[in-house]
């Protein structure tokens, strides 16, 4: 088997989101934001539950008026994962939510006004112990960077973030993270890549604006993919006009496809053809299906005929492999048992199980360190 390829990661400052680290040699987080109405209380914790049973490591709350910061006091009162206050010119709103138990502080600091609000956010971001996100976005650029360049670019990009940081610089404030989206692709890797070379501090990936389902997916799998093999990158949030639970899953596919994060089940499947045995796509859309609630890292291989099914099951931690009469189940890299076309389901979803508890086990012993 070919040896795995291990990333070289960007040494950057490391921050807390809440008990999250971010940057340093922390895990790459996944976070996403919540799409209801705010001062919706009931409606916005229980979205950030189901984000929570997906895995994610940060939520982001939109804060638009003092009455969503009221909210945001009763929304933070109900979930216990990382908040972060997402924040537009209004610098009394990010001093009320810096008392309501926000984690991270999304906002820009060229962007509040008057140097007495600048100072009043940042002394309270400081008095806190509250790190600060730069947001950068294409779409919304100052005009002056608009006059000057003509249009959104990198540098466009980049020299805005490097305003807001230069703020934080002079009020001697270092405990922050940035993010410079755009919706095209090349304009993100580059402005990400020009701005990891000239600060230390974390950096938040994101495409923004990346589109539906399917093409928000891809868009962010090629951007990020890109960058994170290039070592770029502490935290990620895969913006897609769905569901925000899809945000999460996507992020952790991506992670786990380069062997940053391992959370989950990773189902390795052929696309099928008429060589299979059994209804591949049917078999892993369930089992997928069934299995969202795992987050353990398992391999599971499903391969419907005898070409590469035993090759990929044995590198899996189950695998299964299509056959006449009956298939052929894999543990561990070695020969199982028989299954028939219509216990297929069931039975593999026994043996991931199985797996899990075993890790479960095993990590209680301290047999095992946990999975990230």
């Amino acid at each position: 088997m070919e040896p795995e390829v291990k990333i070289e990661r960007r040494k950057t400052r490391q921050i807390f989101v809440g008990k999250v680290p971010v940057g340093g040699d922390a895990p790459i987080s996944v976070q996403s934001m919540t799409n209801t109405e705010t001062c919706d209380v009931d409606a916005t914790v229980g979205q950030i539950r189901r984000l929570q049973d997906a895995g994610v490591d940060i939520v982001r709350v939109s804060v638009p008026s003092m009455e969503a910061a009221d909210a945001f006091g009763k929304i933070r009162a109900q979930v216990d994962v990382p908040l972060v206050a997402d924040i537009h010119y209004d610098y009394k709103i990010a001093l009320a939510v810096a008392e309501k138990g926000v984690d991270c502080l999304r906002i820009n600091p060229g962007n509040i006004g008057r140097e007495d609000r600048i100072k009043a956010v940042i002394q309270c971001a400081k008095d806190k112990g509250l790190p600060i996100r730069i947001g950068v976005n294409a779409g919304s650029l100052e005009k002056e960077l608009q006059r000057k360049y003509g249009e959104p670019t990198s540098d466009a990009l980049v020299e805005s973030a490097l305003r807001h940081v230069d703020i934080l610089d002079r009020h001697d404030f270092q405990d922050f993270k940035v993010s410079v989206k755009a919706s095209n692709v090349f304009m993100t890797l580059q402005a990400y890549r020009k701005l990891s070379a000239q600060i230390e501090q974390p950096l938040h990936l994101g495409v923004t604006e990346a589109g539906t389902f399917r093409s928000g997916t891809v868009k962010s799998a090629v951007a990020l993919g890109s960058l994170l093999m290039e070592g770029i990158g502490d935290t990620i949030r895969i913006s897609l006009a769905a569901d925000p639970v899809e945000e999460v899953r996507v992020g952790f596919d991506i992670l786990k496809s380069l062997n940053l994060r391992k959370k989950g089940v990773n189902i390795i499947a052929c696309p099928s053809c008429s060589r299979q045995n059994f209804d591949v796509i049917k078999t892993v859309n369930e089992l997928e299906a069934r299995l969202e609630d795992i987050n353990e890292s398992v391999d599971l291989a499903v391969i419907g005929c005898l070409v590469n099914g035993p090759g990929e099951a044995r590198e899996a931690d189950v695998g299964l492999t299509g056959g006449t009469p009956n298939n052929l189940s894999y543990e561990d890299g070695k020969k199982s048992h028989h299954v028939s076309k219509e216990d297929l389901v069931d039975e593999l979803e026994r043996m991931v199980r199985a797996k899990v508890k075993k890790q479960r086990e095993d990590e209680a012993k301290g047999i095992i360190a946990r999975s990230e």
